[in-house]
Parts: structure tokens; sequence; C-alpha cells
């Protein structure tokens, strides 16, 4: 018993200490704030893609019910407000350069990071119902024409698409964003001092 008391006050004064270079900590902040910055960019992509799809459906679809006039102009809109939110998150991560502005970099972090938090709690509800109340104006038409299995079918699909972003997709990707932005703070904050002193 007295062995292992010795070997258990061993391990506790052993401290391994992990030391980086303030260097090498740059190379990976500055790698995780390129991927950041890539994402956001097929995010921003992805949402262009939509905006031009629906205003093509708009354009080339022979659009006869007013429902369907309704339901298109409420889903570009909804999905043009969010675009340039996620645009406006996107220029404050890529605006200042950490090694030139570390200061202002840290603090556009810090609001990027209030800014995706903001984006996936109060605003992706407001996009989650102008999409669905946009859809369900859209399936007055355009369901109508199709077999009644077919209708339902589809009504079924979206919803479950819909709960599944909302209740699984969304917080996975809000929990590990927000865990890789407040890494990210931390390691700048650390470089921040480790560059005054």
């Amino acid at each position: 018993m007295q062995e292992f008391e010795h070997i258990q006050s061993l391990w506790d004064t052993h401290k391994v200490e992990v030391k980086i270079s303030s260097d090498e900590m740059l190379r990976q902040a500055k790698k995780e704030v390129s991927s950041i910055k890539l994402k956001s960019l097929l995010n921003l992509a992805g949402m262009v893609i939509s905006f031009l799809a629906f205003t093509s459906i708009w354009t080339f679809y022979d659009v006869q019910s007013w429902t369907t006039h309704a339901g298109l102009t409420i889903i570009i809109t909804a999905v043009g407000i969010y675009t340039f939110l996620m645009y406006q998150g996107h220029r404050l991560i890529s605006n200042n350069d950490f090694t030139i502005h570390p200061k202002a970099f840290l603090e556009n972090l810090k609001r990027y990071q209030v800014n995706r938090f903001s984006l996936y709690n109060k605003l992706y509800w407001f996009y989650t119902v102008a999409l669905s109340i946009g859809l369900v104006l859209c399936f007055f038409e355009m369901l109508a024409r199709l077999d009644v299995w077919i209708q339902y079918l589809v009504v079924l699909f979206s919803l479950a698409w819909f709960i599944f972003c909302s209740a699984l997709v969304r917080k996975v990707a809000m929990k590990r964003e927000k865990e890789r932005i407040a890494l990210l703070i931390e390691k700048f904050e650390r470089l921040s001092t480790q560059f005054k002193d």
C-alpha cells in the first residue's frame, strides 16, 4: 500500500507541460480560420444557388395561382435575407488578418461567434417558418397537378426534412461550430498575450 501511495505522490507531482511555440500555434490558428472562411464561402455559395434556383422557378415555370406567387416571394425574400446575413458574418471573419490587426481580428471573431449563434437560434426559426409558409403556398398549385399519394409523400417528406434539420442537424452544427470558434478565440487570446510579452 505504501508503494502505491509513493507512486501516486510521484504521479501528482509530475507535471507534463506541453509547450507549443507561438509560430506553431499561429500556424494552426490560421489554418482553422481558413477552414472557417472556406465553410462560410461554401454556405454562401449554397444560399446563392438556392436563391437563383427559386428565382428561376418563378421565371421559367408558368405560375397560374396567386398563392404560388406569394409563396415564391416569401421563399426568395427569406433566402435573400439569410444570404445577406451570412455574407455579413463572412465579412467579419475575412476582413482582418491577425498578424496585422490582432485586436480588431479578435473582436471580429467574437462578433462572428455571436452572429453565428444568432443565425442558428433566432433567425433560423424565422427562416424555417418563412420557408414553410412559402412552400405551403406553392404546394397549392404545384401539388394539385399530382396524384393524391404523391401529394402526401411530398408533404410528409417536407415535414420530415424540416424536423430532421431543426432537431438534429442544427443542434449538432451549432454545438460543433460554437466549440470550434471558442477554441479559436482562446488560441488567439493566448497568442495575443505571447506577442505582448
